[in-house]
């Protein structure tokens, strides 16, 4: 669909005011009282702005992708809904898998299928390789010097690779395992502390997520800390995909002022800064005074301080960049392992037989041990297959995180301009008919069978719940390792059922991480060995 824009003489534009004005003025001149002067105020800014239009307007051929109709002003943004990832889904049912919307001020580009996913991060990887930056990771973040906001260059170059050589390689991820059994060995046990009695899911996954990731990135230290930190985490979720006034319409920034977003996003930033603060301290601190059996070299923190106390890193961090690092890791890997974890869980009480096919796998292979462990969730074949099912249906993050165009691009026959945001919704790829059998089902035996090649790794785009090409999420197989090892335990060590009269409610609230709505409340019954 060709988007052509008509060729209008600024002789006929200047007439064309001329009348417009005149109209006004004596409209204006007959019908004023003093009431009306907030009304002629917001005339005259919707005249100034339509005058900017018609005058910038140049006879000019752009074959733009298809877009919904527009709004003067606002552009698309009425038509975001609650439930962004849906109603852009739903859009793109009648518009095709590449849109251009306007959102405010901001041109935003929607994909949402596999075949022009890869042709984002992957054939074009390079050119799609900023990151939009909006306010709330801007104040969050430390002006975005984490890796999932920092933009593409030679900082988020060395960044990432601090990670994935240094913090996320397999080696290091395995070596948490002792952490994620005691974390889990707690949960359990409380768990089984109010067997057959209600127990918010929910809570005790948030809890057991935010100990396990804090204990990896903060040290052993940091057990049950505060739950203030578990509720801090998911409102930086929140203000991270919620709405700002200044990234839309820049010019009404002060707006978010006065609405108390700016006081929110400060609340939140100083929160965690003074526990980053706190334990940077008490790592130096401890390194000064000599730790002899390497303790505090174990956990990110004591990791990041050792090399660049060492002078080993190829690029010289501050103190602020080791910070807005931990935050992606702190921020980044408990919500979003707990929201998975629960989906997963309300999935298979929604499929009875599903539950007890897993809960069989589980308990043959772990037999009567007292422990489940590390070499056993690797036999676990169906299980891995309701964790690919469940993130497919539920994607932690079902728009990844806006990419940016850093210069022009030909996608699909049309024109992509620089500066353009760029919306993949995996939610919508990995619904897809065209790609899945009744893709609304959850189904774990499709995994077992025609989709068993199917990975998290987003070679095949389509199941890319972590991303894929050089933005994708460098937490996934800590978070997978996580995933597995929790769920494997819930199943094993206790029967579920719902508490009496009550039935499922998959509501969705919409965060950075889609959580459910209302929370996960079941009844564990303890599985007698």
């Amino acid at each position: 669909m060709e988007r052509v824009m008509d060729p209008i003489s600024h002789k006929n534009v200047h007439h064309l005011l001329q009348q417009i004005t005149q109209s006004a003025y004596e409209s204006i001149i007959i019908h004023i009282n003093p009431i009306s002067f907030p009304l002629i105020f917001l005339f005259l800014f919707l005249f100034f702005l339509l005058s900017l239009k018609l005058l910038s307007t140049k006879n000019t051929k752009v074959n733009l992708p298809p877009s919904p109709p527009q709004l003067p002003i606002i552009g698309n943004l009425h038509q975001l809904g609650s439930l962004p990832h849906r109603s852009l889904a739903s859009l793109a049912e009648k518009y095709g898998p590449l849109m251009l919307l306007k959102l405010g001020q901001t041109p935003t580009l929607i994909v949402s299928s596999a075949k022009l996913a890869k042709e984002v991060m992957k054939s074009y990887d390079t050119i799609f390789s900023n990151r939009a930056q909006n306010t709330a990771a801007k104040s969050l973040t430390y002006g975005c010097h984490d890796v999932a906001f920092a933009s593409y260059g030679e900082y988020w170059r060395q960044a990432r690779k601090l990670c994935v050589l240094e913090l996320l390689s397999t080696k290091r991820v395995e070596s948490f395992q002792h952490i994620r059994d005691e974390e889990v060995a707690k949960l359990v046990k409380r768990i089984g502390g109010v067997s057959s009695s209600v127990i918010n899911l929910n809570q005790v996954l948030i809890s057991t997520s935010n100990n396990i990731v804090g204990r990896c990135v903060l040290g052993e230290k940091y057990v049950n800390v505060n739950d203030e930190f578990g509720e801090v985490t998911r409102k930086d979720m929140e203000l991270l995909s919620g709405f700002c006034v200044g990234d839309a319409f820049p010019w009404l920034g002060w707006i978010d002022a006065l609405r108390g977003f700016h006081g929110q996003l400060k609340a939140s930033f100083q929160t965690l800064d003074r526990l980053f603060e706190k334990t940077i301290e008490e790592h130096n601190e401890k390194m000064k005074s000599g730790d002899h059996n390497g303790s505090c070299e174990k956990d990110f923190v004591g990791i990041m301080l050792k090399l660049q106390q060492q002078d080993t890193l190829d690029y010289r961090f501050t103190i602020e960049d080791f910070k807005a690092i931990l935050l992606d890791m702190f921020v980044g890997g408990t919500d979003t392992t707990a929201t998975g974890l629960e989906w997963t869980m309300a999935e298979l009480m929604r499929n009875p037989t599903a539950m007890k096919k897993v809960q069989e796998e589980i308990r043959t292979i772990v037999g009567e041990k007292t422990k489940i462990e590390i070499k056993d969730t690797q036999k676990m074949e169906y299980m891995k297959c309701v964790i690919k099912e469940s993130l497919r249906l539920h994607p932690p993050v079902p728009l990844l995180l806006p990419r940016e165009t850093m210069g022009s691009v030909n996608l699909e026959g049309y024109h992509i301009p620089p500066k353009t945001k760029v919306w993949i919704n995996a939610w919508a790829i990995q619904r897809d008919p065209k790609i899945w059998e009744s893709p609304n089902q959850f189904t774990p035996e499709r995994f077992m069978h025609e989709k068993k090649s199917v990975d998290f790794k987003g070679h095949d785009f389509e199941l890319i719940p972590f991303g894929s090409g050089r933005r994708k999420c460098i937490g996934m197989s800590f978070g997978i390792a996580s995933f597995e090892y929790v769920l494997a335990n819930l199943l094993y060590w206790f029967d579920w059922k719902l508490p009496a009269g009550e039935l499922l409610d998959m509501t969705e609230q919409h965060g950075l991480s889609v959580f459910n709505k209302h929370s996960l409340k079941l009844i564990p019954i303890p599985y007698s060995v």
